[in-house]
């Protein structure tokens, strides 16, 4: 057995691509700056955050052809651990391309491919070769697995009594009511989708995540709301953090490194709020940067300080 503190889970892992552009035009051969290869997907995402925190994970994904290897090159040239499972599946790859006349931000994201029978299984098992303390499975599902796939993990995790955070959307999410996750993470529309109900006012949002904790969703909702901050509930607690004022340059990474900055703060059992208001100010740091960044840790530190004077 292996004990770490977190362990990341990736399903659709994906080498990021990024470039600028002058002006983004139809019918028109773009020049472009270097790309830059970045190792990426939800899971990924988190473990590069984390590593900036200076707390040990391993990051758990699906690998598979000439894009699988090229993302265990960058992980392992960012001194990032990991365990991969092969397939024989290429790994997908989006792309950024930022429009510099404009300083707008185009993001391709492309759906990768249904891996084999036999990577679900070994994806299964390497869980439970772990003893984390938490297992944090994040980003969308690849073509072929069933909607209720990360209800798996969760249940995989509780057998090994790590508590089990997960950050999904559309299908996946909802199919998570009834599992009692420890922690999920939508934002205000999926939380709308899970309720079953079409819109939501900012000052309705803690009422529906209790709803949402007491249909079985998880013990503990934290629901984005962006540059307006974001609230975590429990069946009997609710808290805000308001998201500090900064300059924005890129959206990319950010609801990652909110989940890193959370994660971080549980596993060091810090009380919930404090981890709110840190990964309110991991995420708010993220956007400061270019392209796929995350965040410094000075400008998390500095507006977590913020954030906690101004309550």
């Amino acid at each position: 057995m292996n004990n770490i503190p977190i362990l990341t889970v990736t399903l659709n892992p994906a080498i990021d691509k990024s470039t600028v552009a002058d002006v983004l035009k139809p019918e028109s051969k773009l020049r472009c700056a270097d790309v830059l290869n970045e190792p990426g997907g939800g899971g990924i995402n988190v473990s590069k955050a984390l590593k900036k925190l200076g707390i040990p994970s391993v990051a758990l994904f699906p690998a598979g052809g000439h894009n699988g290897e090229m993302l265990k090159g960058l992980l392992t040239a960012e001194d990032i651990a990991f365990q991969s499972v092969n397939s024989s599946v290429e790994t997908r790859e989006n792309w950024v391309v930022l429009e510099a006349e404009t300083n707008n931000q185009y993001r391709f994201t492309f759906p990768g491919r249904a891996f084999e029978e036999q990577v679900v299984r070994d994806l299964i098992e390497s869980i439970r070769s772990f003893s984390p303390g938490f297992v944090v499975a994040s980003g969308s599902l690849p073509p072929g697995l069933p909607d209720h796939f990360y209800g798996l993990i969760v249940k995989t995790s509780m057998s090994v009594g790590a508590k089990c955070i997960v950050d999904t959307s559309g299908p996946a999410l909802q199919a998570l009511q009834g599992k009692n996750v420890f922690m999920i993470k939508p934002n205000i529309n999926e939380l709308c989708k899970m309720l079953s109900i079409e819109t939501l006012a900012a000052n309705e949002v803690p009422d529906a995540a209790q709803q949402a904790v007491r249909d079985g969703f998880a013990e503990v909702i934290v629901v984005s709301m962006g540059p307006d901050g974001a609230w975590m509930v429990t069946e009997e607690k609710r808290y805000f953090a308001a998201a500090p004022q900064v300059e924005k340059r890129s959206t990319v990474g950010a609801g990652d490194s909110m989940l890193a900055g959370i994660s971080y703060m549980l596993q060091q059992k810090q009380p919930l709020k404090q981890a709110l208001n840190f990964g309110v100010a991991c995420g708010s740091a993220a956007t400061m940067n270019d392209g796929t960044q995350l965040f410094n840790l000075e400008d998390a530190q500095r507006l977590y300080a913020e954030i906690n004077a101004g309550q």
